[in-house]
């Protein structure tokens, strides 16, 4: 496969509801077939955004459990190509709100939905040049103790799953930055 233009790093950026300078960083270890993992994300993640965005950094690493879930991986790849392409929470959007769809015909439909250059993406596939980027997301995953997912971390350490235990992990992390200052 060319790799021609693809990069082995992932192009994630934090949420574009977040403050990608804040001094607090959620980090959400994901599964896009994951049904606890959807769940979060419209439950938990967008509240959360809409309460805390501008005092949190929110980023997703990839945590495909792929024992569990056929289709994780190449969602995982398909969300870190689209990436590249600037499209990465569009994908996610789109995966989370047709996850019981979701098979390689869909995630083609969806890249195409999302006007991506689909030669660029069907190559960044194809060339699973994103495994790496993937697997050291989950390596750093299971270092921090993740056992499953979804699994959020304020700052490094494990939190509940509840938008109140993130909250006071949130804000004890905000008010302690600011005593440093």
């Amino acid at each position: 496969v060319d790799t021609t233009g693809l990069s082995e790093k992932t192009a994630k950026t934090p949420h574009p509801k977040s403050n990608p300078d804040a001094v607090v960083t959620v980090v959400e270890y994901g599964d896009l077939q994951c049904p606890a993992c959807k769940g979060a994300y419209t439950y938990l993640v967008g509240p959360l955004l809409e309460k805390y965005g501008s005092k949190m950094r929110f980023e997703f690493h990839q945590f495909p459990l792929s024992g569990v879930h056929e289709y994780a991986m190449i969602a995982a790849e398909s969300a870190e190509c689209a990436a590249d392409q600037g499209k990465f929470w569009e994908f996610v959007d789109t995966d989370y709100t047709h996850q019981d769809q979701l098979n390689k015909d869909a995630i083609d439909t969806w890249a195409t939905d999302l006007k991506l250059d689909m030669d660029l993406f069907h190559r960044c596939q194809k060339s699973h040049i994103k495994r790496k980027a993937i697997a050291a997301e989950y390596d750093e995953g299971v270092k921090l103790g993740v056992r499953g997912t979804t699994t959020f971390a304020v700052n490094g350490q494990i939190v509940e799953n509840t938008i109140e235990s993130l909250g006071k992990a949130i804000d004890a992390a905000s008010s302690s930055a600011a005593a440093k200052l």
